[in-house]
């Protein structure tokens, strides 16, 4: 286990995000990424609640934001040393946006993005 302060691993969380190429950031849409410090279910790092860019038909109005959450205790349980928490929210980060684009857990496996 290793202790990052939350300040600490939202600044992580955002050079997550700014490492995703401008391409493909313009296109995020109506999602918000936050940082949780609670305990997950077990094993989860990160969660990604929403409707997928590839499932939204005539979306507008009203809609609440799609949610990327990430787990900070959980990340910190399961690395050895910083480098590890860096890369484990880098991973996680790229594994939940890449849900919000539509791409599924099984495919994201066969990229090797476990």
């Amino acid at each position: 286990m290793v202790e990052v302060s939350a300040e600490r691993f939202a600044q992580l969380v955002g050079e997550a995000l700014d490492e995703i190429p401008e391409e493909l950031a313009k296109l995020m849409d109506n999602v918000n990424v936050f940082v949780d410090d609670t305990s997950p279910p077990r094993g989860l790092l990160g969660l990604y609640e929403g409707v997928p860019l590839t499932e939204r038909e005539q979306y507008g109005g009203m809609v609440l934001p799609d949610r990327i959450t990430i787990f900070r205790r959980a990340i910190c349980a399961d690395c050895a040393d910083d480098d590890d928490v860096r890369e484990q929210v880098r991973v996680t980060v790229i594994h939940e946006v890449a849900h919000h684009f539509g791409i599924s857990d099984g495919r994201l496996h066969e990229l090797g993005w476990d």
